[in-house]
């Protein structure tokens, strides 16, 4: 009897590419793919694995994000089980923590692993459903895609010949890292490379048994984090301890890249991993003149440009093979093909201390709310006010104090969770985000201190739900 397949959704990543739309807070996965009103990319690939066979989805994502997983997952309609990570760790802890869950349940069950940030067409469902058979077998099934052009950001898989017990899986020849443009135009030119999909397929217990044998330290971390870790309001939060422990590789360079059980199985369908904004030109729906247009946009003489506009009137007159991205506090204006770079602008960002490389400054809440107190040299200081049963995520920064003002709130830090009273203080924990939460039926009040070492970056609100 065929188990059911678990989707698991791998919710990390930054997006930096993709700024000024994508950020630390709010990075690509959660944002709409064709404007206002559409679904975002996470649902997107929630939703095209669903019903069926498919049963319902494991979420591994990180601490600050947890609230609008939850909140985006409502939206759908759709129960899950999410993972929240305390500490960046790459792709490999968090398969493990999803494959160790589902084993607990289900020790036979299939896992299909998919990013949640990539746009797909075509029918990939039917695809996967050969593969089941395989899957149960023990083999790890990794799924490629036929290139269309030699990209140097993508990852590639040589294919090795047919497997005779399993119809369309191919032997793993070699997998290859990102190559420069003159490798990556040989592989297309052999006609037996595939793009690397970040899709895969197998048993729970396979890949278990995987990170015992190549990675005994990460399934160790993986396995504490999971025992000592706790269910908050949102998410099952991994113990942050434990979990930093695990070793900081993706799953394909840690596992699959030295795995016997490893095989590749061609998917025919449009693929992008929307790396940046020359990609979401590309899938985007073009008008007569090559032009992606979103929002409130006027084009004179102008083509093959993506011109974003959100809050405002954007208007481009004569200029060809442009990207125009305006947000009510940046505007990125660059060619097509250049936007690789775009990743510069964020690190520049960063080392400037800039607020823009983490959040959109401008930003409403009816829930709570908090505004600057004091800014100086030294440190700056913002007074938080959260209404009853809401909640906030609060930046992990180096040098963060929270002090009760008034009233009584839940901190949980990803180690542990204490309540503060009025008049007491705690320092926070800065490798992961910290969780404030409003059990009380009046609004409470607290200082937040960052010392001027940290990046300054006022804590987003979220609704607790």
């Amino acid at each position: 009897m065929n188990s059911d397949i678990h989707p698991v959704v791998l919710c990390g990543g930054s997006g930096s590419r993709l700024w000024p739309m994508s950020r630390a807070q709010s990075p690509k996965q959660f944002q709409s793919v064709n404007g206002a009103g559409s679904l975002t990319f996470f649902q997107a690939t929630v939703q095209r694995h669903r019903g069926g066979v498919f049963a319902d989805p494991y979420v591994v994502t990180s601490a600050q994000h947890a609230v609008v997983v939850r909140r985006q997952l409502d939206a759908l309609q759709c129960p899950a089980t999410v993972l929240a990570e305390p500490v960046a760790r790459n792709t490999g802890p968090a398969v493990l923590a999803a494959a160790l869950e589902i084993a607990r349940k289900d020790p036979k069950g299939l896992m299909l692993v998919l990013p949640s940030d990539h746009v797909i067409i075509g029918n990939l469902n039917t695809p996967i459903m050969q593969m089941r058979q395989a899957a149960q077998d023990g083999r790890i099934v990794i799924f490629g895609i036929k290139p269309t052009y030699p990209e140097t950001g993508y990852g590639y898989i040589t294919d090795g010949g047919n497997f005779t017990e399993h119809k369309d899986l191919h032997r793993v020849a070699e997998f290859v890292e990102k190559p420069p443009l003159s490798r990556a135009a040989h592989l297309i030119q052999s006609g037996f490379a595939y793009w690397a999909s970040g899709i895969s397929l197998f048993m729970a217990e396979t890949i278990i048994e995987e990170f015992k044998k190549l990675d005994r330290t990460t399934y160790d971390a993986v396995s504490n984090a999971l025992e000592r870790g706790e269910q908050g309001f949102h998410a099952f939060e991994l113990h942050a301890d434990s979990f930093r422990r695990a070793t900081n590789e993706p799953t394909e360079r840690n596992i699959f890249e030295r795995s016997s059980a490893v095989a590749l199985a061609p998917l025919d369908v449009q693929w992008s991993d929307v790396g940046c904004w020359t990609s979401m030109h590309s899938i985007g729906a073009q008008d007569e003149s090559g032009n992606v247009l979103h929002g409130d946009v006027i084009t004179i003489n102008t083509e093959n440009a993506l011109v974003k506009a959100e809050k405002r009137l954007v208007a481009v007159v004569g200029m060809s093979d442009v990207i125009v991205v305006d947000t009510p506090d940046a505007v990125l204006v660059t060619q097509r093909g250049m936007c690789q770079n775009v990743k510069e602008v964020v690190e520049t960002l960063k080392e400037e201390q800039r607020i823009e490389a983490v959040r959109h400054v401008t930003r409403d809440h009816d829930w709570g709310q908090s505004h600057q107190l004091l800014n100086n040299s030294d440190y700056d200081m913002s007074v938080i006010r959260i209404n009853p049963g809401a909640s906030i995520s609060v930046d992990p920064l180096p040098g963060r104090q929270l002090i009760s003002v008034h009233g009584k709130l839940e901190v949980f830090d990803g180690l542990s969770r204490r309540k503060l009273e009025a008049g007491e203080r705690v320092v926070l924990e800065p490798d992961g985000s910290a969780h404030l939460t409003n059990t009380a039926n009046d609004p409470v009040e607290a200082l937040l201190v960052t010392m001027n070492s940290a990046l300054i970056a006022a804590p987003e609100i979220v609704r607790h739900g």
